[in-house]
């Protein structure tokens, strides 16, 4: 239990300085980011889902979106640039940064020891755990980033079109 306490709470300082920092560079770029070479990522699917969700729910979409993969960060960089007022804001990092750090220190120790058993037990069947994650992790990125070209050139294609 105090391994799990301490992870934590290491967890919940970076996640704190992380999203805290996304928030300040979103704050300080503000309207100038959608001027600026960031205005084609700003302008992204992603980011403008993240801000039509901060501008519809405010604070409580910062506060989910820490339980997602990916969305984080456009949602902490929107909140930032739109200027979301810190009495709500720091709740909402608060509160989603230590449901992010519980779950990342208790499923990410669980997933750790359980490696950590079949590499000591079956060597073997631990290596092949740890190739099929790996495998899995890179099918994910290369899935996405094929999806990601697939839509820009269909967006492409329908410009282009007269």
């Amino acid at each position: 239990m105090h391994k799990i306490a301490l992870t934590a709470g290491a967890l919940y300082v970076i996640v704190l300085l992380r999203a805290g920092g996304t928030f300040a560079v979103g704050w300080l770029a503000g309207a100038g980011a959608r001027r600026s070479r960031l205005a084609e990522r700003i302008t992204s699917a992603k980011f403008q889902r993240a801000e039509r969700a901060i501008q519809r729910w405010g604070a409580p979409v910062v506060a989910v979106s820490f339980l997602t993969i990916g969305f984080q960060t456009a949602a902490n960089f929107l909140a930032g640039s739109m200027r979301m007022p810190l009495p709500r804001y720091l709740p909402a990092l608060f509160v989603g940064g230590a449901a992010w750090a519980l779950i990342y220190a208790t499923a990410g120790l669980g997933a750790l020891e359980v490696l950590r058993k079949l590499f000591a037990e079956r060597t073997g069947l631990g290596a092949a755990a740890a190739i099929v994650l790996l495998l899995a992790a890179c099918g994910a990125v290369l899935y996405r980033r094929r999806r990601a070209a697939l839509s820009s050139s269909d967006a492409t294609a329908t410009a282009e079109e007269p």
